[in-house]
């Protein structure tokens, strides 16, 4: 087999063939017996369509020609797009948010008539958003969470949840929106309603927590009229994370809570708010609710629920609440998006595995089987050179565990220089309340496919292994996540298998990267690093210049900013930029109001002068996240660039990256 430089093999995984399969399916949803989903297009934007599979169709088609976008801001992050109910005459109803003005639309797709506003527009602040709607054509409404804004700053707002008017007349009249709820809470989940329409539940919590730290599930009777009563808690509370709510066929609560240390199924009587756990596996079966109408759990006919779960990864399984026993999926999926729905004796939901992209799969639980719906994963490329991971469980400091996936490079026809090891790059991942799933990601096989190999570390404060796990980050962040990367590549060194390395990540990833470039214990262990839309300057972050959903977060991750303000400036790596020695990219979006582009601007001027090569790529349109295929191409080839210059090989087809000093 021939030998070359390790970061030089030729590969036919170019940024352009990334660019345009970069995305999930997401949102998936029945209506009637049809399966509804939004899907990416890179190439058009970035924009997301909305998808329908009819019943015996093998393709599904696209309801919303461009540039409509299934989208909105609630939580900056997006909340539930849709929804669609069936009707007696001319086929379904289906309401969606548009990601240009934010407003909730109505679409009836087998009618030759253009989508109709059913909510107005607003000149305040971040104006009106609307996300995970319940569609009640019985009772001419939609009732949805509702994010108003009352002011021009970020937290100037109120969430609530309300009832839209089917018939329009909203469209241009706020004062037609009917609140179900009052602003008494920060944060407010969707509403679920009985099955006999006399009940309302959903969940909320309050500053400062997040949702996986506390939340309420509150319960309201409903009249006559569709006016709720007032709520009481039914479970949850300031230590207890309820992550979803649904109501059974028999009238009582399913609710998945960590109440137990695990997030894990329970049985609801609502009144009298007795609860029963339904599977005591010492395993996760919900996840960090960073999206309002994330769907871990759904109930299926005769009594029995479709969950998904597991340590480190999210599998399907059929949950009989009786014996608490799990019948898991049989297939190559190891993990399924949070996005089951229900149809008819089948679950169908959103699944990929280590060598299979996001596919739509419906699991037959009559016969156990499952089959391929739509998304048909289809290998781009000769599969040699995709990469073949492995789950890994390293030791950190003080004997802890730490979790990762290492992808070695892979490559049919190439491999290295007899007697050397391949650089590798160690991926922090977003949130930090996060994780990375074991499944293909072309993104990955880019660099793994040309020599580079990969390690995503499950640092701690990670999701998908229990609460005490993810709680080791309190106060901690800027140390625990910077100390668990460093160990997973020091072990990798160790093992033979790293002959170099270098870091990156986006969002609090980046922050990771940059803190770990900074950090005197590991500044010197990195050979480059890929900084992507971070959070630099903890205080300033912390103090107004965010979003509101995140606007209190750090007091748990670092502590309450009056109280402990050198330590928010001990860790904010553009106070200690002067440490940094290593080369790195920068890589902005300019409408980013998550992470501003002034936490990037201010590790730029701290670092000016100082001799560390650098660059700065900021792309106009992109926000938190990068979505257009042009974007995603040009940071792929810039961050493969600067490893080249890191590790001294000549990579193919990409042009050098100008550093600055």
């Amino acid at each position: 087999m021939p030998q070359a430089p390790y970061g030089s093999w030729p590969s036919p995984v170019d940024a352009a063939l990334v660019a345009a399969r970069d995305g999930s399916p997401d949102a998936l949803g029945v209506v009637g017996d049809e399966i509804w989903w939004t899907a990416p297009r890179p190439a058009e934007g970035g924009r997301r369509a909305l998808l329908r599979l009819r019943p015996g169709e093998r393709e599904p088609v696209d309801v919303l020609p461009a540039p409509w976008n299934v989208r909105n801001r609630v939580h900056e992050y997006g909340g539930r797009p849709w929804a669609g109910a069936v009707r007696a005459e001319g086929g379904p109803l289906v309401v969606f948010t548009d990601f240009a003005d934010q407003r909730l639309h109505a679409v009836e797709p087998d009618r030759a008539t253009p989508p109709r506003p059913l909510t107005p527009l607003s000149a305040i602040g971040g104006g009106l958003r609307w996300c995970d709607p319940l569609v009640l054509p019985e009772r001419g409404e939609v009732w949805c969470v509702l994010e108003e804004f009352t002011g021009e700053g970020p937290s100037d707002l109120r969430r609530l949840l309300v009832a839209v008017p089917l018939d329009g007349s909203a469209a241009e009249d706020r004062s037609a929106v009917r609140e179900l709820t009052d602003d008494a809470h920060r944060f407010v989940t969707g509403p679920k309603l009985s099955p006999d329409g006399a009940r309302l539940a959903w969940l909320a919590w309050d500053h400062p927590r997040m949702p996986w730290d506390g939340t309420e599930l509150l319960v309201a009777d409903v009249d006559g009229e569709g006016r709720p009563g007032r709520p009481r808690v039914a479970l949850g509370g300031p230590g207890e994370s309820v992550a979803q709510v649904e109501w059974d066929g028999d009238g009582t609560l399913l609710a998945l809570s960590d109440r137990d240390g695990w997030w894990q199924p329970y049985r609801l009587d609502p009144a009298t708010g007795s609860a029963v756990r339904l599977c005591g596996r010492a395993e996760e079966f919900a996840g960090p609710l960073w999206k309002i109408g994330a769907r871990w759990m759904a109930p299926l006919p005769h009594g029995t629920l479709a969950v998904l779960h597991g340590v480190g990864t999210a599998r399907l399984a059929v949950l009989d609440p009786t014996t608490g026993e799990l019948a898991d999926a049989v297939g190559p999926w190891t993990e399924w998006a949070p996005s089951l729905a229900v149809s008819g004796e089948s679950v169908v939901g959103i699944a990929a595995g280590p060598s299979r992209h996001p596919e739509v799969v419906a699991l037959d639980t009559a016969t156990g089987h499952c089959r391929v719906l739509a998304e048909r994963h289809r290998d781009p490329v000769d599969p040699g050179y995709l990469p073949e991971p492995e789950a890994r469980v390293f030791t950190g400091p003080d004997g802890r565990e730490v979790h990762a996936q290492v992808y070695p490079p892979r490559h049919p026809d190439h491999t290295g220089p007899a007697g050397e090891a391949p650089p590798y790059v160690i991926w922090a991942h977003g949130g930090p309340t996060g994780a990375v799933p074991l499944v293909l990601d072309l993104e990955i096989a880019y660099f793994t496919s040309r020599g580079i190999g990969v390690a995503e570390v499950n640092y701690g404060g990670s999701t998908g292994y229990g609460r005490a796990y993810r709680e080791r980050l309190r106060g901690r962040w800027g140390v625990v996540d910077v100390e668990d990367c460093a160990t997973v590549a020091r072990a990798l060194v160790a093992e033979g298998r790293a002959g170099g390395l270098a870091i990156r990540g986006g969002s609090a990833g980046g922050y990771t990267t940059a803190a770990s470039l900074s950090d005197p214990d590991t500044a010197e262990l990195y050979a480059a690093g890929a900084i992507s839309y971070p959070l630099l300057d903890l205080a300033s972050w912390a103090g107004g210049g965010t979003h509101d959903f995140e606007s209190r977060y750090l007091e748990s991750l670092v502590g309450p900013l009056a109280e402990v303000p050198e330590r928010y400036r001990e860790r904010s790596p553009v106070y200690r930029a002067e440490r940094i020695v290593a080369p790195f990219v920068l890589l902005q979006g300019l409408d980013d109001v998550i992470c501003p582009p002034d936490q990037a601007e201010a590790l730029l001027a701290a670092v000016a002068g100082r001799g560390v090569p650098h660059a700065y790529l900021s792309f106009a349109g992109e926000g938190h996240g990068f979505r257009r295929a042009e974007t995603v191409e040009r940071v792929l080839e810039a961050e493969l660039a600067l490893y080249a210059r890191a590790f001294g090989f000549v990579p193919p087809g990409v042009e050098p990256l100008h550093l600055s000093v």
